[in-house]
């Protein structure tokens, strides 16, 4: 396997391409329709054999949530012999959240954070401070611990107030201008999202100013940015122009109209190679 350049997350190499775990649980940000061709897809063969190909394409890392679907996923990956490596949301529907973050811990994640809508429903709640009282029950399990969201604003308070977090989650996209629900439960939820062209750069300019690894999301825009092989490089491109070279970018890859891993590994290594030939590689 030729390993694709890494950033260090506590020690841990991990490729600045991280596989997203959005697809897995049917969960697009496009319609009903898609979240259940996802959802029909990715059986459990399916995902492992999404982490496989992953693997061969140099990708040694991939996030999803924290729920039994997921830590099941990873434990037939290990048994099987699988070598990637696991950042691990928690999973807000858990009524009891430190529960839920002792039985991740339990599957040997990297590293784990909190999920980001969560944080972006206490912020506008004016109860983001409860936020981190989790977030110091993740540092007690002695991973590396982050919080993730959607709001610039949220990176730069946690920031200002010393929260003992290791890394970031930032979306490229602020889809939490106000309190969100999810679509399992709001039937309207993706009519709400929005992802206007000034949004990337307001979080990538925070993420520029954070000294610690962000790891951005959607800078697809939820498949919206993609549409065509120019499209799908041009994201990448500007991600890599706009992010430190300790950051990272997270994927969800659908394998089951073409071999997206493959072809979003591609395009990393060629624009890392281009615009940062020293880049570091594990």
């Amino acid at each position: 396997m030729d390993i694709l350049p890494t950033i260090d997350v506590c020690g841990r190499p991990v490729t600045r391409l991280i596989c997203g775990g959005n697809p897995l649980h049917g969960i697009s940000h496009v319609s009903a329709e898609m979240d259940r061709d996802m959802l029909t897809y990715y059986t459990m063969p399916n995902v492992q054999a999404l982490l496989d190909e992953c693997w061969r394409q140099g990708i040694n890392t991939f996030q999803s949530r924290g729920d039994r679907h997921q830590m099941r996923a990873y434990l037939e990956h290990r048994l099987g012999g699988g070598k990637m490596q696991w950042i691990a949301q928690t999973a807000s529907e858990f009524a009891d959240i430190k529960a839920n973050i002792a039985e991740i811990v339990r599957y040997e994640p990297i590293a784990i954070y909190h999920h980001g809508t969560h944080t972006d429903n206490s912020w506008h709640a004016g109860k983001i401070d409860a936020v981190g009282d989790i977030v110091k029950a993740m540092k007690d399990t002695h991973l590396p611990t982050g919080v993730g969201t959607h709001i610039p604003e949220v990176v730069q308070y946690i920031e200002e107030k010393g929260w003992p977090t290791d890394f970031y989650m930032t979306c490229f996209y602020d889809l939490a201008r106000g309190y969100k629900s999810a679509p399992a439960v709001d039937q309207n939820a993706y009519a709400r999202d929005r992802f206007p062209r000034e949004d990337p750069p307001r979080m990538t300019m925070v993420m520029r100013q954070v000294p610690k690894p962000c790891l951005g999301f959607k800078l697809m825009a939820a498949s919206r940015n993609c549409a065509t092989p120019q499209s799908t490089r041009a994201a990448f491109q500007f991600a890599f122009d706009n992010i430190k070279p300790t950051d990272a970018v997270v994927v969800g890859m659908f394998q089951k109209y073409s071999n997206q891993a493959a072809e979003n590994a591609a395009f990393v290594r060629e624009i890392l190679r281009q615009t940062q030939p020293e880049a570091k590689r594990g």
